[in-house]
């Protein structure tokens, strides 16, 4: 249940937090404006024009997708409950951008747009509630980079390990003389 979940709310975020980027790209209004013996005038509106923030937010999911994958235990909850809030921020933006707008010529991307914006904050909020509550039980990333704790002064150092002191003074004076220190 732990790694299935856990790949459910990856995907989750993923998801949603690309519907609401892309869905805030398009065009949600176009405004007509008749102009005698010349041509209309059509200004069209994307999400982003209408609530700036809109992106900003699917971007934050975004990333937030990308954290939880490098982070663990109590730090990868916290990040599940910034999911949260930010996928409620993308969803109240959505709908907070479309209450008020006059869709005009948009047709229907003036209504489909906004509800997808909004479907995508819903998705990322509840990816990040999963976080919240079960990302401590998660798996976490390898350690197999991490770095080692060095050995006490009583044992020996592992096989291969250069325990020389360095002499940085003869390494200058080397390139100095013009030697190359490559070969």
């Amino acid at each position: 249940m732990n790694r299935r979940s856990y790949l459910l709310s990856l995907l989750a975020c993923l998801a949603g937090a690309g519907l609401a980027a892309y869905g805030a790209t398009r065009t949600w209004s176009v405004q007509v404006t008749q102009r005698p013996g010349l041509s209309d005038l059509r200004t069209a509106e994307t999400g982003t024009d209408v609530a700036p923030w809109l992106l900003g937010l699917a971007l934050v999911g975004l990333a937030g997708t990308g954290a939880l994958l490098a982070t663990h235990g109590g730090l990868r909850r916290g990040l599940g409950g910034l999911l949260t809030l930010a996928g409620l921020g993308v969803a109240a933006a959505a709908i907070a951008g479309r209450a008020g707008l006059d869709t005009g010529d948009a047709g229907a991307g003036g209504t489909f747009w906004p509800v997808a914006c909004a479907l995508g904050g819903a998705v990322i909020a509840l990816g990040g509630l999963t976080a919240a509550r079960h990302g401590h039980r998660w798996p976490r990333m390898s350690a197999r980079y991490d770095r080692k704790p060095a050995a006490p002064s009583g044992e020996p150092a592992p096989a291969g390990l250069n325990t020389k002191p360095v002499d940085n003074r003869a390494a200058w004076d080397s390139l100095d003389r013009g030697d190359d220190p490559t070969d």
